[in-house]
Order: structure tokens, then sequence, then C-alpha cells
């Protein structure tokens, strides 16, 4: 179940922000994907200050607006399923830490017969159903936390899972018994520090415009990588 805010789910939040007229840089809008266009998102111009506003209205904290942003890592791993749509065609495809559900979704318009996208994060959740909405395409969002489980499905996607030591302790052991069921995986990661240099190898490599917060570079480099 979503996590209610002011008498609403985060559903029916991310809805009545969508639907409801008015600008700035606190507001979400519909806008294309800068390095895959083919992808529109709502996504916040300044997430904190989105962030700052839905604290302020809802009177409690929220966890951070991670999915009103695109990330880097997610860019280069949707560009290269729809590059690469054989990855994805006629697939059963799980998106690992969802955000916006750009990569789910890049996944969808490649062909996969059926994706799902998890996040810990019920306005992720949220996010993932507005924006499959938005594409016109089918994406089955779930809440909770998959990390201690096993992966049912042919190709796992993960697009900046590894940005912190603990959660990188975490997720790669994940990773690991994904391979070990046979589900090929690929993550997509713009070298955060934490990728273990003898456990994955580099499958493409992508320039990748830069729109998250607090980056200085206008470009990062983003690797595509799998287990060896």
């Amino acid at each position: 179940m979503l996590a209610p805010v002011r008498g609403y789910t985060a559903l029916s939040d991310l809805e009545q922000e969508i639907a409801e007229p008015g600008g700035g840089p606190d507001r979400l809008r519909l806008v294309a994907t800068p390095f895959v266009p083919e992808v529109r998102l709502h996504l916040a111009e300044d997430a904190i200050l989105w962030w700052a506003r839905m604290e302020a209205a809802a009177g409690r904290s929220l966890p951070p607006p991670y999915w009103a942003s695109v990330w880097a890592g997610g860019q280069a791993l949707a560009r290269h399923l729809l590059d690469h749509p054989e990855l994805a065609a006629g697939r059963q495809v799980l998106d690992l830490a969802s955000g916006s559900g750009l990569v789910a979704i890049a996944a969808a318009l490649a062909g996969a017969d059926r994706v799902a996208a998890n996040d810990v994060d019920p306005y992720a959740v949220a996010a993932v159903t507005v924006n499959a909405r938005a594409n016109r395409v089918t994406v089955a969002a779930t809440g909770g936390d998959l990390l201690d489980g096993t992966v049912s499905a042919d190709l796992l996607v993960a697009g900046d899972v590894l940005y912190d030591a603990e959660l990188a302790g975490r997720v790669l052991p994940f990773l690991q018994r994904a391979v070990e069921r046979g589900v090929e995986v690929l993550v997509g990661d713009p070298d955060r520090g934490h990728l273990p240099p003898d456990r994955l190898e580099v499958v493409a490599s992508y320039p990748v415009p830069t729109t998250e917060p607090s980056v200085d570079s206008p470009v990062r480099r983003v690797h595509v990588l799998r287990p060896r």
C-alpha cells in the first residue's frame, strides 16, 4: 500500500500535482529526457524546492525525491536498451530502484513482454505509474525492499544503485544471486567510487548530460556494466 500524505495516497498526491496549473522551479513538468528523448518524465526543475514545499504541506518528513530528477546511470542504461532492443524484447524485465521509471519504460518501449519496476519510496512507485502512463506503456510498479530475496526475471536492470558503500554492500550480492539463477544483469553507473573492478565488466560507455543536483560537470562518462 502507498503511504498516505494529507489524506491521499502518494499516487493521488502526484496526480494532483500534475493536474494543478502553475509554474515555478518547484513544480513537476512532463519533459523529454535529455539523453533518451523517446521517454518523457514528470520531473522537477528543482527537486529540493519541490521536496521542501511538499514537506511543508504534509507537515512531516518525506523521503528525498530521487525520482524527481533524472540520473546519469539510468539515462545510459535506458539509452542502451533502446539502442539494443533485443536485450529486452519478449523478456520479463525487473528494474531495481527504479526511481522515475526511466529504465523500466525504455524496456517496455524496446518490446519487453512484461516489465516490473521496484522502489522502496512510495512516491517513486507513484512516479513510475504516472510516467508509464504518459509514455503509453505498461509497467507494474511495486514497493518494498527486494535485496534480501531472489529475482524472478529474464533481465535485471539497475541504474545508479551503487552510490554509497553501504548500499553497494547489499546490492552486489543481490546481483550475484540473480546471475547464479540465470538472470542477465545490466548496471548503469557513472563511477561513484563503489564499483568492484574485478566483479563487473563494461559493456558500453556513454557521455551523458548531467541533470541531477549538486554535480558541476555538464557531462558525465557513464558505463553500462554486467557481472563477470
